[in-house]
């Protein structure tokens, strides 16, 4: 039988502390995408000593993207939201929890993305001429709530969650370059993958490769 729901020893008998940043680290609600970046993240620093007392080897961190709001309307997949921090701030401190023996996985949202993003913003501006159209699921003939002249799927009517085609290639090869920069160059251990369930197998036996 395939192994689709594969599980790493170190998962198996891990014990997890999941920390939502936005609440962790108390962030403004809104992200003012022009607003100087806050390196909140080193605060985790504080906890390290607590981590071991607690016996965690995982920690899991919610949505870090760079986003609109609560994390899970991603507006740069390949950015630490400005409220948390740096790139390089959050490879150190992943480097230091390694150096605790502890891994760290982080939440993969790649189901949708918020209304910010930017083929879903080339929609809006260029419309049938947007050369990222089959990045979304685009109704031409509708019209959302907000007004933008068309219709798009969503997360279960959330209409600031812009679903995406995760069968076009150039979407498919946009998401796997991600996670191997964050695997990669970032270091982290592994994903958190948020609503799986809606996305195709065929997406996920090669999201494995």
């Amino acid at each position: 039988m395939e192994k689709l729901h594969y599980i790493p020893d170190w998962v198996k008998n891990g014990i997890i502390y999941h920390i939502y940043p936005y609440g962790f680290f108390n962030t403004p609600k809104l992200n003012e995408m022009d607003s100087e970046i806050n390196n909140r993240l080193e605060k985790i620093r504080d906890y390290y000593s607590h981590f071991q007392k607690l016996g965690v080897n995982i920690i899991q961190f919610s949505p870090i993207f760079e986003s609109i709001s609560h994390g899970y309307d991603t507006t740069d997949y390949m950015r630490i939201d400005r409220r948390l921090g740096t790139n390089e701030m959050f490879k150190e401190i992943v480097d230091e929890l390694h150096s605790l023996n502890i891994k760290v996985i982080v939440d993969g949202v790649f189901n949708h993305v918020g209304r910010e993003f930017e083929s879903f913003k080339d929609v809006q501006e260029n419309r049938e001429n947007s050369q990222k159209k089959q990045w979304h699921f685009i109704n031409f003939s509708g019209n959302s709530p907000n007004n933008d002249g068309f219709d798009y799927k969503n997360w279960e009517g959330h209409y600031g969650l812009v679903k995406l085609n995760l069968s076009n290639l150039d979407v498919k090869n946009f998401i796997y370059s991600v996670c191997k920069y964050w695997l990669g160059e970032i270091g982290i251990d592994g994903w958190r993958l948020d609503v799986a369930y809606q996305i195709s197998k065929d997406f996920w036996r090669e999201f494995r490769q």
